[in-house]
């Protein structure tokens, strides 16, 4: 059993205790209803924004560090590069190309290139393939 788990179980616990108790003092009478819906529902809201905030409190994400290695042995060049980075952001050809000032033709054969260097026939592939093999991020 978790840590968070018995807390919130002992929190339970103390509520219905608190109820219980203020029921055999005769207090229900004395307030109304709506006060103790409040009272639980903001108890109950402080324990889960607590909880939530343990559990969702992640370990910032690694660096990406580009495998030059990699790009040196399949002898991609910086446009390459560039063109393979655009190309995982969702470019279409077009948008490559003008991003990067050259024609879509040029672009055309940016691909070819690295579809040949990293033995792929499609963009998804050769995105996925880059991405396992930490060329980008």
């Amino acid at each position: 059993m978790s840590k968070t788990t018995t807390i919130y179980g002992l929190a339970l616990a103390v509520g219905a205790f608190a109820l219980h108790w203020l029921e055999k003092q005769y207090a229900v009478r004395l307030f109304s209803t709506e006060i103790y819906i409040v009272i639980l529902a903001t108890l109950f809201t402080g324990v889960g924004i607590w909880i939530g905030t343990r559990l969702g409190s992640r370990s910032p994400a690694p660096i990406f560090e580009k495998n030059e290695r990699v790009i040196e042995t399949l002898g991609l060049t910086k446009k390459e590069l560039e063109v393979l980075e655009l190309l995982a952001e969702g470019g279409s050809n077009p948008e490559i190309a003008k991003q990067l000032f050259v024609s879509t033709s040029t672009i055309k054969t940016h691909l070819v290139h690295l579809y040949q260097k990293l033995d792929v026939s499609r963009r998804i592939q050769a995105i996925q393939k880059a991405r396992s093999l930490r060329i980008i991020p």
